[in-house]
């Protein structure tokens, strides 16, 4: 954060997910007065933990928590300490990845512990784990600047941070190929390559620059918040309402509202409510569309949006189960025995038969999960967006069946016999409940053509500005609050350039764009 500060402005942030509310936090500290507006009744956004009848809890979305440094930064920067204000549990093992037909392995941040793992499956590879955790250290300390400045001019991509990093960028090669430089099982390279799903992408496309994404796990650890994922949301949105950020729940923002092309406010339940900026939290092709006049995004017209490049989605359950799971770990991962073929698949549209899945059974490790003799479980299973052929409507039955008849690889038999709670989650629910566009559960795609200068910029224009998973620098928790500390800066740095040239703030007058042209 700059020291400039913005008393006598008001903000305008739509949507209570993380990236809003770090947002949130970031500028009252800077003395602006924040308007938070949530849809929904509760902060987080899919980044909360319900607790559904039965007394079971769940987290919607996200299930644990990477890298807290930079999220403990900015409490720092708001005088607080996040250990005063959530409990983090680091994991050991961080998970359970199982090989269908081909072995296992406990991921541990316990290097000794890992090489012993991986070299039950393959004692060669076990001797270059020091050496991919070396690489990718310097490789993180050459791109942390990168993934701290902004994209939002053509020169951006020359910058010193970025021709630092240049050499370490391996443009052409997929993580899976740069992996092959260390190890030469597939299975030991799924271990270090499977968490490009988190940016719901294939690790025999997503760029080599996301081998970071498992450096980060088993150099930094793998946390679980006491009380689910959503105790972070809820602190934040404790200590913003204690800083003066005022949280309107149950208000969904209609549209943002513009004087020629700034944007002056915004109509929130119904009312006009004034702004100096306005800030988006939401996902990234739903909300502009439906908030933003295409007249007013020049760069990215629906036509734009509909050709861009997407996540996959997800078939989600959660489940209250009767009794325990057994020796169960808090994560477990199976990958299917064709993991290749099966990821194909999703990215060609193709529903698959036999489908890779997650299995988060937070009770192992958080008793506040599930009432005393009852075990919540959340269940994930890759699928297309739904800009592939699936029909969900007749499809939800049988791939619920399936997905019952996956968990009985981890040896839960009979279990559906033991549900006393069960909703499920197709990619029509993502789009329709959650408002995720085609339902493509994290976002835009993460290819090179959408990344950096190339992905919606965190200034969007006209005085609106972007935060979450669809701007820079990308999906992820902690990406997301790195993406908003970019953001702060910028509106920021842009009230105080006009205090400088001495404008005037922008009278609220009646929109210039009649209601019926705004919506989209």
């Amino acid at each position: 954060m700059t020291s400039t500060t913005l008393a006598g402005n008001r903000i305008a942030i739509v949507g209570a997910g993380p990236g809003g509310l770090a947002t949130a936090l970031m500028l009252a500290q800077a003395g602006a007065r924040v308007d938070l507006y949530e849809r929904d009744a509760a902060v987080g956004g899919r980044t909360k933990t319900v607790t559904a009848p039965g007394g079971y809890k769940f987290d919607i979305g996200p299930t644990f928590f990477l890298y807290p440094r930079i999220l403990s930064e900015i409490f720092a920067a708001c005088g607080e300490r996040l250990e005063d204000h959530v409990e983090l549990k680091k994991l050991d093992p961080q998970y359970h990845l199982i090989f269908e037909g081909a072995g296992e392995l406990l991921a541990t941040p316990n290097v000794e512990r890992l090489e012993a793992e991986v070299a039950k499956i393959a004692p060669a590879d076990a001797r270059n784990v020091r050496r991919f955790l070396a690489d990718n250290r310097a490789k993180l300390a050459k791109f942390e600047p990168v993934l701290q400045q902004d994209f939002c001019k053509p020169h951006s991509v020359m910058s010193p941070a970025m021709i630092a990093a240049l050499s370490h960028l391996r443009p052409l090669s997929s993580v899976d190929e740069d992996l092959r430089r260390y190890f030469a099982d597939p299975r030991v390279r799924l271990s270090f390559s499977f968490q490009t799903k988190y940016l719901g992408m294939s690790p025999f496309q997503c760029p080599s620059l996301f081998t970071i994404l498992s450096f980060l796990e088993y150099e930094h650890g793998v946390f679980h918040p006491m009380g689910g994922c959503g105790a972070v949301s809820e602190a934040m949105a404790r200590l913003a309402e204690r800083m003066g950020v005022t949280i309107h729940l149950n208000t969904p923002v209609d549209r943002v509202l513009y004087e020629g092309d700034q944007a002056v406010g915004v109509i929130a339940g119904g009312d006009r409510h004034a702004a100096d900026a306005v800030v988006i939290n939401g996902d990234f092709g739903h909300a502009v569309r439906r908030l933003i006049p295409e007249a007013q995004r020049r760069r990215w017209p629906d036509a734009k949006i509909d050709k861009a490049r997407l996540s996959c989605s997800t078939f989600m359950m959660y489940l209250g189960i009767e009794g325990d799971v057994g020796d169960l770990q808090h994560h477990t991962i199976v990958l299917a025995q064709d993991y290749e073929r099966n990821i194909r698949e999703i990215g060609e549209g193709i529903l698959p038969d036999n489908p890779s899945f997650y299995v988060q059974h937070a009770g192992a490790t958080d008793p506040t999960m599930a009432p005393k003799g009852h075990t919540a479980l959340y269940v994930l299973v890759p699928v297309p967006n739904l800009r592939g052929a699936t029909d969900w409507t007749t499809e939800s039955a049988r791939y619920r069946a399936l997905a019952y008849r996956r968990l009985e690889t981890l040896g839960l038999k009979n279990l559906e016999s033991r549900v006393r709670y069960e909703r499920i989650v197709s990619p029509i629910d993502w789009r329709d409940e959650f408002g995720v566009n085609e339902g493509a559960t994290f976002n835009l795609s993460h290819d090179l053509g959408q990344m950096l200068y190339f992905r919606p910029h965190n200034r969007f224009g006209g005085g609106v500005y972007l935060v979450g998973g669809g701007t820079h620098p990308g999906s992820g928790l902690p990406v997301i609050f790195e993406g908003a500390r970019i953001t702060t800066r910028l509106l920021q740095e842009d009230l105080e350039a006009r205090r400088r040239t001495r404008q005037p703030l922008f009278r609220f007058r009646r929109p210039a764009v009649a209601p019926a042209a705004a919506e989209s």
